[in-house]
Formats: structure tokens, sequence, C-alpha cells
């Protein structure tokens, strides 16, 4: 087949239109994605794709690591802060729901805003948008550590629920249906606050501890905005025969399952699409076990009979694993190209974690096994999710509403979590690992229920059951998303 590329005046030309998904009339869809397996299957054309995606991983990767890093430090340095002694320098009562509101207080605005923030990232470029967020709530967090009253801090974290609600730090370049889950793990989805167990411990003295991060956090907003990576169209680090190479990647990777205008009705449809829903209510149920153990690990386990400093110290080995467990199933999830059986693997881990909590087992050690299995399970769990919904949306508006409904909609599990922990139950918590455990169950079966669906989905499009939506025009069809025909869910 005679190869046909794009020249430098063409390749700038359709690079925006391309990113905000409509891809160049002189490069068809099929076109372009015949022609990328042809390079595919030429050991040469394999080794630049690989150099190219090694290329990408180098520039992208870092940078959003460490705004993970960043992100999740400032997010959850409050549950540290607490067994540091930081209620009784607020003058707030230790047993009483002082604690929780705060949690409440972040929840609320990071949930409400996300959808539209997510929109937004659209139409700014990311180096602007995330490291100007990352400045607002690196200053939020340092005025948790300068306030003196309750009232200041419940502010403070509302201020950085907003800002933090547009912070979705996802490359959105070629990295294929199937690279997505690895590097999701890569960029450290998994719980960052086993660093802080490293500092020294007089760093975690009560108001030091939101200061000095978040006067980390300003500093590296600075460092970001020339660091983090701009649209591919704009990126720098490629040449020109890197940039169409990526480009046509992107098309094959794009196929028909694109969603490119934005009209009323595809809105209400992506609203209303049953799979967007389950993958939420399975988010929902993680999310709860995840922001339970940000925000309330420190306190088990100084509740278990450790010091501050050894319940700091002792959260680490919990998330090291994770971090194992995690990047571990990250690479056999896309190895074999499925889902569902690695979620049901997280759940299961955390369902044995969440029941060892619940029935008090003993000696001690029991408990504190029971935390590492709620947690490696969870963030096996998260992120699987997230790519797996990402994977059945198609690309373009549907792709981008529903992920950020999913992730919106989930995290609102942090108003439940941020209420169950009752401090007057404290150390048992009847109420917190009850609902722990029963919401990890609601995890398991939309699960369950997402994989027979799609695959009984897949089943009828095999079988030419919505070949009748071939029938409509071109123009249509081409705006389908997920809804295509030919298109197959991920299972």
């Amino acid at each position: 087949m005679e190869k046909k590329t794009l020249d430098a005046s063409s390749t700038h030309t359709h690079h925006s239109s391309i990113e905000k998904g409509v891809l160049p009339h002189a490069q068809p869809t099929s076109y372009v994605a015949e022609e990328l397996d042809d390079d595919h299957n030429d050991p040469v054309g394999r080794a630049a794709e690989r150099r190219l995606l090694l290329k990408i991983d180098l520039a992208v990767l870092p940078i959003l690591a460490l705004l993970f890093l960043v992100s999740f430090v400032d997010r959850s340095n409050i549950g540290n802060a607490r067994i540091e002694g930081f209620e009784k320098s607020l003058h707030m009562n230790p047993k009483g729901n002082g604690y929780n509101i705060t949690l409440f207080a972040f929840t609320i605005p990071y949930v409400l805003f996300e959808v539209p923030a997510n929109m937004v990232l659209k139409k700014i470029k990311p180096q602007i948008w995330l490291s100007g967020l990352m400045f607002c709530w690196g200053v939020s967090t340092m005025g948790q550590g300068l306030t003196k009253s309750f009232g200041g801090l419940v502010a403070c974290r509302a201020l950085m629920g907003f800002f933090e609600s547009g912070f979705v730090p996802v490359p959105r370049v070629p990295f294929g249906k199937n690279g997505w889950s690895r590097r999701i793990r890569g960029l450290a989805m998994v719980n960052f606050d086993l660093f802080e167990g490293f500092f020294p411990n007089n760093l975690f003295m009560a108001r030091r501890i939101f200061i000095i991060e978040g006067l980390i956090t300003v500093i590296v907003a600075f460092i970001a905005y020339f660091l983090i990576a701009p649209w591919p169209e704009e990126a720098k680090f490629l040449n020109p025969r890197e940039k169409e190479m990526m480009l046509r990647r992107l098309a094959k990777d794009r196929g028909l399952g694109k969603m490119d205008r934005l009209t009323l009705a595809n809105f209400v449809s992506t609203l209303t699409d049953w799979k967007i829903w389950a993958g939420m209510l399975a988010y929902f149920g993680a999310d709860h076990s995840a922001s339970a153990i940000v925000s309330f690990q420190p306190t088990i386990l100084r509740q278990l009979g450790y010091t501050a400093s050894q319940a700091q110290v002792h959260t680490i080995p919990v998330f090291m694993v994770a971090l194992v467990f995690s990047i571990s199933i990250a690479y056999l999830s896309d190895r074999v190209a499925h889902r569902y059986a690695f979620c049901m693997f997280g759940v299961t881990l955390c369902m044995i974690g969440w029941i060892l909590e619940l029935a008090q087992a003993q000696p001690v050690g029991a408990r504190y096994f029971g935390l590492f299995a709620i947690t490696a399970g969870v963030y096996i769990l998260m992120p699987v999710l997230v790519v797996w919904n990402m994977n059945n949306l198609g690309t373009g508006y549907k792709r981008v509403i529903g992920a950020a409904f999913q992730i919106g909609g989930g995290n609102t599990a942090a108003l439940v979590s941020s209420n169950v922990f009752i401090s007057k139950q404290a150390p048992k918590y009847p109420v917190g690992f009850g609902v722990g455990f029963t919401l990890n169950c609601l995890a398991g079966v939309c699960c369950t229920v997402l994989f027979f669906g799609l695959r009984a989905e897949n089943k009828k499009r095999d079988r030419g059951v919505r070949d009748t939506r071939f029938e409509l025009s071109e123009e249509e069809q081409e705006n389908l998303g997920d809804q295509h025909p030919t298109f197959r869910y991920t299972l």
C-alpha cells in the first residue's frame, strides 16, 4: 500500500482539530488506522512507536506524578495533623464532630465543581489551568496552618475542595485503549501518603504540617507551569514526524466511537447511560474505602495503641504494599486487556479488610493487616474502574462528561466516610466499619452488572442487532460515540 504522509503545514493546521475530536478531512479514520496497522506490522515502525511512547512517558508522566503527590499530600495531611494535636490548637472538642465537618467542607465543592471544571480543561491550556489551581490550593493549605479559628479551618478546606475539583491531570496523549491503565498507575494514583512518614516528626507538629506542605505546593506550581506538557499539537519535545505518528495513533484509537459534537440529545443520553451510573456507583463504593483510609487511618492506628510518631511510620508499609499491588495489577490488566476480574480481586481484598476491622480481630496485628487489605484492594479497584469507564465511553465529549461524572459522583462517598466514623464510637467504630463493608459490596455488585451487561451488548452487536444504526446519515454515525454498531466494549 502506498504511504501518504502529512506535511508540516497540514500537521500544524489539523493538530488542534484532532485534539478537539475532528480528524483531518484528508485522512479518514479508516485510512489512517489502516496505515498505522501497516507501520505496526513493520519492525522499524514498531520500534519507532515504542520510542515515541517512551518519549511521551518521560515528558508527561514525571511532572504529573509530582502533581498527584502534591495534591494527595495536601488533601490528606489533615489526618496526620489530627493525631499531632491540631484540634487542641483550635480549641475543638476531640469527642465532637468538628473533624468530620472539616472533611465534609472539602468534599461538597470538590464534587459540585468537578464536571464543569473538566469541561473548562478542554478550553484552557493545561499548564495554565493546572499550575494556577495548584497555586490557589497551596495558599489555601497554608491558610489552614495560619487560621486561629475552627470557622477559618472549614473555609480553607472548602476553598481547597473548590480548587482541587479542577485538578484532573490525565494525559490526553496516544497511549492506546489498553495503555491507559498502566500509565494512570504510573501517575501514582496510589496513595502518596506513604511519603509523609519519611519526614522528620517535628514537621508534623499541627500547624507546621499545613504551612510547610502548602508552601511546597506553591513552589511546585511555579515549576509545573514550565514543565507540564501542552496539548499534542503544541508539544515542543516532538519533531514533525513524531507528531504525525502520534496523530495517526490517536486516529486509530478513536475509531468510530467518537462524539465530537455536543448536542442536548447527546448530553441527556450521556447522563442517562446505564454504564456511567453503574461505573459511578462502583466508584462510589470504592471511594468510600479510599477516603476513609486517608482520613482515619492515622487515627485508627493511634487508637490501636501506637504513639503519634509510631502511627505516622506505620502508614508507610501499608501504602508501599498498595503501590506494588496496583502497579502489578496495572501490568496484568493491560496484558490481558481485561478489567472485571481485577476489579473483583480488589473488592475481595477490601472485603477481607473490612471484616477484620468490623470483627475487632485480635491481636492488634490482625487489624493492622486489615488496613493493608483495604488499602491494597481499593487502590487496585479505583484506577481499574476509571480506565474501564474510559475504555467504554468512546472518545470526545462523552468520555469527558462520563469520566467527570463517574469521579465527581463517586467522590460524594467522602460525604459518607466523613460522617460515619463517629468520635464517640472510637476505637471500635461499628458504624464506620459496617458502612465500609456494605459499600464495598455495592462496588462488587455494580462491577458484576457492568461485566454481564457489556458482554450481552457485545453479543448483540456481533449478531447484528444494532446494525439498523447504519441507516443513519454519515454525520450522525460519526457522532454516535460508543453507540456505533462497530464499537465493542472492554470487559
